[in-house]
């Protein structure tokens, strides 16, 4: 069964759907093809796309966005996932790409995992956008 590291919201066309990757670099491919509200976080361990989803639900990961909770409860019941309590996460500022100029992304930090990763989403974020200059 295929595990991800990160999970999130994106809206393609007015429609929210939750969103599973590997890295924060899915960001930029999810912007590249028009998604908008993109809001992916770091998983405090890799997860099934089942355990991300009630991840997010318990996190209270909608923040009283109706769209968002709509799209995560529609991901729970296609996956057979049953929500637990919600329980506040903290959610950081958002983050500027140097193209636009404006907010793109806002990113929720999870609890911290056990073991500290090697390098943040925005860090890899900015060694690509290094890279491609």
């Amino acid at each position: 069964m295929s595990t991800y590291s990160h999970a999130g919201v994106s809206s393609l066309n007015g429609e929210f759907k939750v969103r599973f990757a590997n890295d924060g670099l899915r960001v930029k491919v999810l912007q590249k093809n028009g998604h908008k509200s993109i809001d992916i976080v770091e998983l405090k361990t890799p997860m099934t796309k089942e355990d991300a989803v009630a991840y997010l639900l318990k996190i209270d990961f909608d923040n009283g966005n109706k769209a968002v909770r709509a799209a995560l409860e529609a991901a729970a019941d296609k996956r057979g996932v049953t929500p637990k309590a919600p329980v506040k996460a903290k959610v950081s500022k958002p983050v500027a790409t140097k193209a636009t100029k404006t907010p793109a992304t806002k990113v929720a930090k999870a609890p911290a995992p056990a073991v500290e990763p090697k390098m943040t989403v925005q860090e890899a974020m900015d060694k690509v956008g290094e890279a491609l200059m």
